[in-house]
């Protein structure tokens, strides 16, 4: 009785202090994944320049690239999504963020200058290893605002925090531009004797520390929030439902939340001693797991490797498709080349997708979940679909991408972040009891990146040039247009998915998800209450 008093609590908490600050250190770890995973089509410009003397590199070299870290970043989701539950959120979450920045200077200072395969094998370690503390970030920064947060609230302020990968993508974009543009006037004298040679594709030594150093910036944000995240006290759901110490979890929250309620509960339930944690009357993957909670991770898991597939294939898209188009009629240095692509990522994070998430934290507990999504996956579908029809035409029409088409495209991002690139961050956060719920979310995910390496790859494979002496020029128009139209059909699919069997977790509260399969709720102890005992809507 003391946890569902601490939990009643929690959901009708008035917004406070200590919500906003949580929403800033569980976003660093966001904002640090985004700047991470999102830097890398500049980066790999950077290095044809360096280490292949031209302005793309081999199919197989970039997809490889691209999936080592979205493959990290899967197995993290499974590992740390699975230790969350078992040892607690707080123990796993300061390890995850750990790694996040020692991998990310690990990537700066990759072995080797000159010889290019030992180059790129040691970023593909450093970059798996970064991926595996990115995965873990995500379910547990998820399930530890949903725990935080109250069920009024709790959408706006899950968003928020998924929020702050927007403005991770800008800033990568920026450190990128601000970083060649420094590099490119420190040295304009060896590239102007390069020019003069004919050697502008080759790229002057000091370019080999201009990328180290983009990578390795990414590391100071999470550092400088590891202090406050190691004092973030663990959450009163995890402490009183899984751990089974209702006075603790009040006296947890008492210390960070000022709520007399609280107060009050742990001067009530000081005498009772805690209880051992008890054993679930399930099991995860057991089959009454499945029978009352299979049908939402098959949904969270469909609807997240759909989206995924959708979003990272539209940034690949985005580094390609206006590289492809714009062709100088020169070739480019190695500062102009990484700056172009991360200018028109930085416009488009400014324009499109930084808005699209803020659409999310002010609409997400007015419209709901479900209503944000499929409008979302819809107007994704229908962008592709009138981009793609007219593709082959318009690129035979047209030398250099126009202003229309540059808007339409922004809108695919608009759409998805104010839509299923954010929602299915945060429909698993809510759907799934308490000791599966970390767990649960990194399934979800991890289905999620297994979409994004197949967008990834799969459309770097599919669009690559056909002419065999030109393998690095891609992609082909005509098969971008296949890929537009396929794409189409993939957010089709995810309207399709949402509608039939995503539920609405709008006002409800996370006790719910406690119910066994007689409707009762499993309190703390083992014992059952009925559903009076949960909070009331």
């Amino acid at each position: 009785m003391p946890a569902l008093k601490v939990l009643s609590a929690l959901d009708v908490a008035r917004i406070q202090w200590y919500h906003f600050k949580a929403i800033i250190v569980a976003g660093m770890g966001l904002f640090t994944d985004a700047y991470d995973l999102f830097c890398i089509a500049p980066i790999m410009k950077m290095i044809g320049h360096i280490y292949y003397h031209k302005d793309s590199i081999g199919t197989a070299v970039l997809s490889t690239s691209y999936a080592i870290a979205l493959l990290g970043t899967a197995l993290g989701q499974l590992i740390f999504g699975y230790l969350g539950d078992r040892v607690g959120r707080r123990r796993v979450y300061g390890l995850c963020l750990m790694i996040m920045v020692l991998s990310s200077f690990g990537c700066g200072f990759s072995v080797c200058t000159t010889r290019r395969s030992c180059v790129i094998a040691s970023l593909g370690f450093f970059r798996f290893v970064l991926g595996l503390g990115i995965g873990g970030d995500y379910p547990l920064s998820a399930t530890i605002m949903s725990e935080f947060a109250n069920k009024r609230s709790r959408g706006t302020f899950i968003a928020a925090v998924f929020s702050m990968q927007g403005l991770g993508i800008l800033m990568s974009s920026a450190v990128t531009m601000a970083v060649c543009e420094a590099f490119k006037n420190a040295g304009k004298g060896s590239l102007e004797k390069m020019r003069a040679a004919g050697e502008e594709t080759f790229a002057p030594w000091e370019s080999d520390i201009a990328w180290r150093l983009i990578l390795m910036i990414g590391a100071l944000p999470a550092a400088l929030t590891f202090y406050w995240r190691m004092l973030m006290p663990e959450t009163a759901r995890y402490t009183a439902l899984v751990e089974n110490n209702a006075t603790q979890a009040a006296r947890d929250m008492q210390k960070v939340m000022s709520e007399s309620i609280l107060s009050q509960i742990a001067e009530d339930s000081s005498s009772e001693p805690p209880q051992p944690p008890s054993s679930s009357s399930y099991k995860l993957f057991s089959r009454r797991f499945f029978s009352l909670h299979g049908r939402d991770l098959f949904a969270a898991s469909a609807n997240w490797f759909l989206v995924d597939v959708v979003f990272y294939t539209s940034n690949l898209l985005l580094s390609q498709i206006f590289t492809f188009s714009n062709k100088p009629p020169n070739s480019t240095n190695v500062y102009d080349s990484a700056f172009e692509v991360a200018k028109v990522a930085a416009i488009v994070a400014a324009c499109s997708t930084i808005p699209g998430y803020w659409f999310t934290v002010y609409f997400i507990d007015r419209v709901g979940r479900v209503k944000i999504q499929i409008m979302g996956f819809f107007l994704m579908a229908v962008v592709y679909l009138a981009a793609g029809i007219p593709y082959s035409w318009y690129w035979s029409k047209h030398e250099k991408t126009n202003k229309g088409f540059m808007v339409l495209y922004g809108l695919i991002f608009f759409f998805s972040n104010f839509g299923p690139n954010t929602t299915t961050f945060i429909i698993p956060a809510e759907l799934f009891p308490t000791r599966f719920r970390s767990t649960c979310h990194g399934i979800s995910g991890a289905a999620g990146k297994l979409g994004a390496i197949v967008g990834t790859v799969g459309f770097l494979w599919a669009t690559k040039h056909e002419d065999e002496d030109k393998e690095d020029i891609f992609p082909d128009v005509k098969r971008v247009r296949i890929a537009f139209l396929i794409l189409g059909g993939v957010c089709i699919a995810g309207v399709l998915v949402t509608y039939f069997f995503t539920r609405e977790t709008m006002g409800r509260s996370l006790e719910e998800n406690e119910e066994d399969e007689n409707g009762t709720t499993v309190a703390p102890g083992g014992s059952s209450s009925a559903n009076e005992l949960l909070p009331r809507q």
